[in-house]
């Protein structure tokens, strides 16, 4: 009986024992299952394909393109990076461009802003796993901004689908590994002083989301000075060589203005070719939420500049997006108003060449008489740009001539013009052999002209203006307002009366024809 008395006690606690091992089992598996979701590594899927699988080469090719790219310095705290996502072998020397001017700036989050070539999605997946791992090794993702971004609207969400096999946000990646990593005493490559990332990729082209994504990026970062953007986009495809570099520099005007919502205007209308108008869109809105103003293109070519297959190319660029914190805190308000409707149309070695050219041109046309020829393969020095030439001495005016239409390439036109300011000004004698290395050269090339119904569209300072009346015109170039100080009225009155021969207040008769333009001023010396 004792046996038999004990037998269900004895049973029941090995049932009891039974089950808590197997729950054990059991949480231990769900355990496991939840850390490995959450541990989720993503595989570098075009490695060997689009490029190299081996850790030497892919190091040893990217290091090649980062020592060649010669870019200028950036005065100024850089927020995003346009950069291209094609091979390596195609795009990888315009990418380094963008990479090699946020070296060394000590960032620590990089937000790679794609797009999904391949699937679809009504919405944005953000990368929720853990890691990404390339030849160069594992790089962490920044799980707390991506948690952040996904729980901040209910289209952001984390679908692996649309990082498989997507050059756009992987061909990012290894250079940020390779640029941006630490380079110690830890062999390179496997150190875990990588910067994170933030994989994002928009699986549908709504403006919308482009809005709500940048107003959540920008809270995030705002506060902070170590996050970089790199938009990944290439320019136009398949195109001949002369028509890929005609629609891009198109675009690469576009993108100067840092306008968004026309950016993806006539990206969605095909006006500009930009595959990765979502990333770049979504990259200038962030920019004009914190206040970076500034864009800077650093590199621009196509497959065939590499290649030499110029029957169907493909265009890329690399620009960087910034500011310019220094003359931000000393500037003045009026200025600021100056600022916002100025278009940024040049860089630094545009500008410099074209201060080139007109001097050049002045020093031949006035010791030798002989007007000096160029050949310039700058494709935006190239198009028809009006733009006037402007000469001081002593801190006096010396001759100003300019083209309001821009007739022919901006080039022959800063020639021109500086030959005309020198020689033809009608309110100055020649200019004289002796006066040539005493005068200081100054630029000013214009936007088109737009015509405004009344006064109230203009910005002053900021807008140049043109009146006409009739036979009567007169034009003053924005900077007139800024160095006399002149209001709004005072400024339109000297023009209608000085300059266009017409009443004092012509400019409020509504026969009167008002043109308003930006200019973009430089010249000698960093005026």
């Amino acid at each position: 009986m004792g046996a038999e008395g004990s037998s269900p006690f004895c049973s029941t606690k090995f049932c009891r024992m039974k089950i808590r091992y197997i729950t054990s089992i059991l949480l231990f598996v769900i355990f496991a299952i939840t850390a490995a979701a959450a541990a989720e590594t993503k595989e570098a899927d075009l490695a060997g394909s689009w490029y190299p699988a081996s850790k030497t080469q892919l190091e040893s090719q990217l290091k090649s393109y980062l020592d060649a790219a010669k870019t200028e310095e950036i005065d100024g705290k850089i927020l995003a990076i346009i950069v291209p996502h094609a091979g390596y072998d195609y795009s990888g020397p315009v990418a380094a461009y963008g990479y090699k001017a946020v070296e060394n700036t000590g960032i620590k989050t990089v937000i790679i802003l794609g797009f999904s070539h391949r699937k679809y999605l009504d919405g944005v997946s953000v990368y929720g796993g853990d890691s990404w791992r390339t030849p160069l090794g594992e790089v962490a993702v920044d799980t707390a901004i991506a948690g952040k971004i996904i729980s901040s609207n209910p289209r952001f969400r984390f679908q692996k689908e649309l990082f498989e096999e997507e050059n756009s946000v992987e061909m990012q990646v290894p250079f940020v590994q390779m640029a941006l990593g630490e380079k110690g005493t830890v062999p390179f490559g496997d150190s875990p002083l990588f910067p994170k990332i933030v994989p994002i990729a928009f699986g549908s082209r709504n403006y919308s989301d482009a809005q709500a994504l940048a107003k959540v990026i920008a809270d995030l970062i705002k506060d902070r000075s170590d996050c970089l953007i790199a938009a990944s986009t290439d320019l136009s495809h398949y195109h001949s060589y002369q028509e890929a570099n005609s629609i891009d520099n198109h675009t690469i005007q576009l993108l100067d203005k840092l306008n968004a919502k026309e950016l993806y205007e006539e990206a969605k209308m095909g006006v500009c070719e930009i595959c990765g108008m979502m990333p770049v869109v979504t990259s200038l809105l962030v920019a004009e939420t914190l206040g970076y103003g500034k864009i800077k293109t650093l590199k621009y070519a196509n497959s065939g500049d590499i290649t030499g297959d110029k029957a169907k190319v493909v265009g890329y660029v690399s620009a960087v997006i910034y500011k310019d914190e220094i003359a931000s805190a000393a500037s003045r308000p009026r200025n600021d108003v100056a600022q916002k409707v100025e278009s940024n149309m040049l860089n630094d070695v545009q500008r410099k060449r074209l201060l080139q050219i007109a001097r050049e041109s002045i020093t031949s046309y006035v010791r030798d008489g002989k007007r000096k020829s160029f050949i310039e393969k700058d494709l935006v020095l190239n198009q028809p740009m009006g733009a006037f030439v402007t000469l001081h001495e002593a801190g006096e005016l010396r001759g100003c001539i300019g083209n309001m239409a821009g007739q022919g390439p901006l080039y022959k036109t800063i020639a021109d013009m500086a030959i005309e300011a020198a020689t033809g000004d009608p309110r100055f004698q020649k200019l004289s052999t002796a006066e040539i290395d005493k005068i200081v050269l100054e630029i000013s090339v214009l936007s088109p002209l737009q015509r405004v119904k009344s006064a109230d569209e203009i910005k002053i300072p900021g807008h140049g203006v043109i009146v006409k009346s009739g036979f009567n015109s007169g034009v003053y170039l924005p900077q007139v307002a800024t160095e006399t100080e002149w209001s709004k009225e005072e400024f339109l009155t000297s023009l209608c009366a000085q300059k266009a021969g017409l009443k004092p207040d012509a400019w409020k008769n509504p026969s009167t024809e008002i043109y308003i333009f930006t200019a973009e001023v430089f010249g000698e010396g960093g005026k």
